[in-house]
C-alpha cells in the first residue's frame, strides 16, 4: 500500500469534461445497473433536468421535537406538490406522510446516540432491508463518519446496506457527516466522497465548498448538497444555484425549507434553481413573489 506522505497530489481533474460511462441512462455512474435500481433512481433524479429536490425531515431521530418540525402532519402536505424526494424515518413517514404519496422516499436506516450526548459518530443500523422493502424505499441513508472515531463502524454500516440494497434492487446514499471536530475542506471532501463512492453508494449527500467542481469531477456518482444549518432566504437561494452550477445533481434542504418564514414558496424557490434553470436572484425573487400570494 502506498505511503500517504509518498502520494502525489491529484489535480487532473478534467473538470471541464462530462463523465464518460453515462451510456443511455440519466444518473451518473448507474449505467450497468439492472433495471430495478434503475428504476428508484428515476424516481430520485428527474428525467429531464436529471437533478433533485430532496426535503429532509429526519432531524428528529437525534434531536426529538425541532423547531419547525413539530407538526410533521400539517408540514408535508404543504411542501409535497413542491419537492421530488421525502428523506426521513421509517416512523415519520409511516404516521405522517399519506401512503397516496407519489414522491420518491429516502429512508433513513442508521440511528445513535440523542443530541444529549455530544458524540453523535456511533451509529447502528437501525433499519433492515426488509423494512426498507416494505416501505417501499427508493434509497436508503446511511451517515458515515469519515476521519471521526466512529469510521469503522459507520463504513461498516455503508458497507452492510450497500450490500443488502445490491441483493434487492435498492439503492443506497452514503451522507458525510461533518461533526464539531471535522475539518470542512475540499481535501476533506474529496476523500469522503470518493470513498463513499468506491465502496458502492450509488448516491452521496455532503457540503458545498471551495472547488466544489473537482470534487463532483472526481466522484464517479450523483452528488446532492445538504442545505445545513439556516441560512437567510436569499443566502440558502445562493448555495444552491452555486452548487447546481458546480456540478450538483440537487439539493437536500431541510431547515432551509422547514425554518423558512414561507416553507412552501421556499422549497418551489429551490425548485426553480434546481429543474429550471433560475439563478439565485431570480429565485429569490420568485420567493418573495410567492410569499405574498
Amino acid at each position: 500500500m502506498a505511503d500517504k506522505d509518498g502520494n502525489k497530489i491529484a489535480k487532473d481533474y478534467h473538470v471541464e469534461v462530462p463523465f464518460a460511462n453515462q451510456g443511455g441512462f440519466h444518473v451518473k455512474g448507474s449505467n450497468s445497473l439492472d433495471w430495478g435500481m434503475k428504476k428508484h433512481l428515476a424516481n430520485i433524479f428527474d428525467p429531464k433536468s436529471g437533478n433533485t429536490v430532496m426535503f429532509a425531515f429526519d432531524h428528529g431521530y437525534f434531536m426529538g421535537s425541532t423547531a419547525g418540525l413539530e407538526r410533521l402532519d400539517l408540514l408535508i402536505p404543504e411542501l409535497l406538490p413542491y419537492v421530488d424526494v421525502l428523506m426521513g424515518t421509517r416512523g415519520a413517514l409511516r404516521t405522517c406522510v399519506p401512503p397516496e404519496c407519489r414522491k420518491a422516499i429516502a429512508l433513513r436506516t442508521t440511528s445513535g446516540s440523542s443530541m444529549l450526548n455530544d458524540d453523535l459518530s456511533h451509529e447502528v443500523i437501525a433499519v433492515d432491508i426488509e423494512d426498507s422493502i416494505r416501505m417501499n424505499a427508493d434509497c436508503m441513508a446511511v451517515q458515515t463518519f469519515v476521519g471521526a472515531d466512529g469510521q469503522l463502524s459507520s463504513l461498516d454500516n455503508l458497507s452492510r446496506t450497500i450490500n443488502a440494497g445490491f441483493r434487492y434492487g435498492i439503492p443506497t446514499m452514503g451522507v458525510v457527516a461533518v461533526g464539531k471536530q471535522m475539518e470542512r475542506t475540499d481535501r476533506f471532501f474529496k476523500l469522503a466522497t470518493r470513498l463513499l463512492a468506491e465502496l458502492g453508494a450509488n448516491i452521496i449527500k455532503t457540503y458545498y465548498c471551495e472547488n466544489f467542481e473537482e470534487i463532483v469531477s472526481a466522484c464517479p456518482v450523483p452528488i446532492v448538497v445538504a442545505g445545513g444549518k439556516k441560512l437567510p432566504e436569499d443566502e440558502a437561494l445562493t448555495l444552491a444555484y452555486r452548487s447546481i452550477s458546480e456540478g450538483a445533481r440537487g439539493l437536500d434542504m431541510g431547515r432551509n425549507i422547514f425554518q423558512s418564514e414561507h416553507p412552501a414558496a421556499m422549497a418551489q424557490a429551490v425548485g426553480k434553481i434546481v429543474h429550471h434553470g433560475f439563478t439565485d436572484k431570480q429565485a429569490f425573487e420568485f420567493y418573495q413573489d410567492a410569499s405574498h400570494q
